[in-house]
């Protein structure tokens, strides 16, 4: 026998998660994305054409405008808030920054 599922309760966290973002600019959450999406300052300056030291402070200022102490709290907070999607393929992830062999290249 199947049993119903309760209703889902709101989570009480998810107001001051997404509060935690307000502060936030375009860019450092564009910055936050690729964070979250596994990118190093140097592929987050490649992708967005700025310099990895400009990554890295955009990293930084989104590190401390979330109360987060580094990338990996960076990181749950963009999945908990929903800035990314598990599965969900809307920018440059590290996959795409490899270089492939040749021999392992998709024809045109």
């Amino acid at each position: 026998m199947v049993m119903p599922l309760a209703p889902k309760r709101p989570d009480p966290q998810i107001p001051s998660l997404s509060r935690r973002l307000a502060d936030l600019t375009p860019r450092e959450r564009e910055v936050m994305t690729l964070v979250a999406r596994g990118l190093t300052n140097d592929e987050i300056g490649a992708v967005l054409f700025i310099s990895p030291t400009t990554a890295k402070t955009h990293v930084n200022r989104a590190l401390a405008k979330t109360g987060c102490r580094d990338r990996t709290q960076l990181v749950i907070l963009a999945y908990e808030t929903g800035v990314v999607r598990a599965g969900e393929r809307t920018g440059p992830c590290k996959t795409d920054l490899v270089q492939r062999p040749p021999y392992l290249q998709r024809s045109a």
